[in-house]
């Protein structure tokens, strides 16, 4: 579309901004916490699989470019990355984590933080940040006896 015509629909870029923000995604990765072929830990485990070239995430880059707190679209990604770590701590709650919250903050910290660094380094930070998860899901979630048969599974 022209400039002209959004400038038609919205008063200006911050308004797209917000607009675009408030309509993308609602789902909050979806395709990863709704999934039902997986075990809890391998969801938690499955939020780390993300391409290298996934754009930068879009709450992450509007915030940072708008520096207004008060912005709609600063409001949407605040929104947004809360209920982030809110579907991260439910799944960590299902899998039997002792403090739930704390290890849905930490990992939501840890996606963010592999996000920003693989767009900056131009270098996929996903797998190291899948790494360190693991290490915090093995902390906080006791393993079960049918983890154990789902791994003996996947290594036959």
């Amino acid at each position: 579309m022209s400039k002209r015509t959004a400038y038609q629909h919205f008063t200006g870029k911050d308004e797209l901004v917000a607009e675009y923000l408030r309509r993308f995604d609602p789902s909050v990765l979806s395709g990863v916490f709704d999934r039902t072929d997986l075990t809890p830990r391998e969801r938690l485990l499955a939020a780390f699989d993300i391409p290298p070239t996934t754009p930068l995430c879009p709450y992450i880059a509007a915030a940072v470019e708008l520096h207004d707190p008060q912005h709609p679209a600063s409001q949407y990604a605040r929104d947004y990355k809360k209920a982030v770590a809110a579907r991260l701590a439910d799944t960590a709650r299902e899998a039997g984590a002792a403090d739930p919250e704390q290890l849905g903050e930490q990992l939501a910290l840890l996606i963010d933080g592999a996000a920003a660094r693989t767009r900056v380094l131009d270098a996929d930070a996903f797998p190291t940040a899948a790494a360190i998860a693991a290490v915090l899901i093995d902390t906080a979630v006791p393993a079960t006896a049918s983890d154990d048969r789902r791994r003996e599974e996947v290594s036959s």
